[in-house]
């Protein structure tokens, strides 16, 4: 088994002095600090950025971090893995202490979006689809459109996906987006692709997050330590024709992670999942069993995701109002587990919580994500 002792976080937004290495050095700092571990016993970092080679022609930006950190003569290794780079780097970290290349691992997800000029996120500029304007708001107003047509699923479910996330960000002194807002705002904002308006999709954002790993061994000290029961990464099928109202390895990555935990959805307290739309987290309900098939639209719709229902969901904000700023997010998720796991989350806090689960994906190619992480924790 592999635990968490160390969790630290930025504020995410706007921070257009920042560079990616100072926020990540912010975060390695914050975590560092929650541990009280002298920085000499890190064996290694795993460093995730996505988007430093393509707007500062920056490579090895994790080597930039560590040596200004005096993190020196460790391994590194940087990771891009689209939204699940943070998620990535914290499955290949708890895999490198498992096989015993290390007994304390620093994860690190930094990325810095606010910058003239940024553009629209898409899934590769060589993809036939992206030339033809598949770009990545499109294809989820898409499944959303399918959804709708399959379901029943309505704008006004979608649309308390953002209402929900906003009561929570509230809570939540990191998040970018603290204000509230309510159904009539979310489905009266410009709409960038038919459903969705413009709430309904995540921001972008800067920030980091770090998280500290370490061996039973070295875990046992601490007193705050948060185990992981199961992490999981896989990819797409890229099988065509594709089922627009899911992604097939959502299913495939959620239940090899229940397996590996010995635990299903009925025993979550908390999950964080991908909501960079509304209608993603709508799909990702059912994906995580948290709901039937089609349901997920009801589920929402009836409080039971909310902070105080069945079964909350993303209570940081997530990534439609905490921020999503690509390479952190999957650390993010974590770090937020960890608060709450060790019931340090103050007025967001999840009453009981002892079991959650982290959801990350990223990517589009042939109606399948490219990366999909699912990270189970217990206390």
């Amino acid at each position: 088994m592999v635990s968490i002792i160390g969790a630290g976080i930025t504020h995410f937004g706007r921070h257009l002095e920042r560079t990616i290495v100072s926020l990540a050095l912010e975060a390695t700092a914050l975590a560092l600090k929650d541990t009280g571990l002298a920085k000499e016993r890190i064996g290694a970092c795993y460093f995730a950025n996505t988007l430093g080679p393509l707007l500062f022609s920056d490579t090895t930006i994790g080597q930039n971090l560590t040596a200004a950190a005096g993190l020196n003569k460790i391994s590194v290794v940087n990771v891009e893995n689209a939204c699940a780079s943070g998620s990535s780097a914290f499955h290949l970290a708890r895999n490198a202490i498992l096989a015993g290349d290390c007994e304390i691992a620093l994860v690190v997800g930094a990325e810095k979006m606010c910058v003239p000029d940024f553009g629209l996120l898409n899934s590769g500029a060589t993809e036939l689809d992206t030339q033809l304007g598949m770009v990545v708001p499109a294809g989820f107003a898409l499944r959303a459109q399918r959804h709708m047509y399959e379901y029943g699923t309505t704008v006004e479910q979608m649309a308390q996906v953002t209402v929900k996330s906003r009561q929570h960000a509230a809570l939540n002194p990191f998040a970018q987006f603290r204000q509230l807002e309510s159904l009539e705002q979310v489905l009266s904002g410009p709409v960038i692709a038919d459903p969705l308006t413009r709430s309904q999709c995540c921001p972008i954002a800067d920030g980091a997050a770090a998280l500290i790993l370490a061996s039973d061994e070295v875990a046992t000290h601490f007193e705050r330590s948060v185990q992981v029961r199961s992490s999981v990464l896989a990819s797409g099928s890229f099988e065509e024709p594709c089922d627009l109202t899911h992604w097939d390895t959502d299913y495939r990555t959620v239940q090899l992670a229940y397996e590996k935990a010995g635990i299903g959805p009925e025993d979550l307290d908390l999950v964080e999942c991908h909501d960079a739309f509304t209608i993603a987290e709508i799909i990702h309900y059912e994906a995580l069993g948290l709901c039937d098939k089609g349901q997920g639209g009801a589920l929402v719709e009836s409080g039971a995701t909310t902070l105080g229902g069945r079964i909350p969901v993303n209570v940081s904000g997530g990534l439609l109002s905490r921020g999503h700023p690509i390479a952190a997010t999957g650390v993010a998720q974590i770090v937020e587990l960890v608060t709450q796991l060790r019931h340090e989350a103050g007025k967001r806090q999840v009453e009981g919580c002892q079991l959650a689960l982290a959801h990350c994906m990223g990517g589009d190619k042939a109606g399948d994500t490219k990366a999909c992480t699912v990270s189970v924790l217990a206390r």
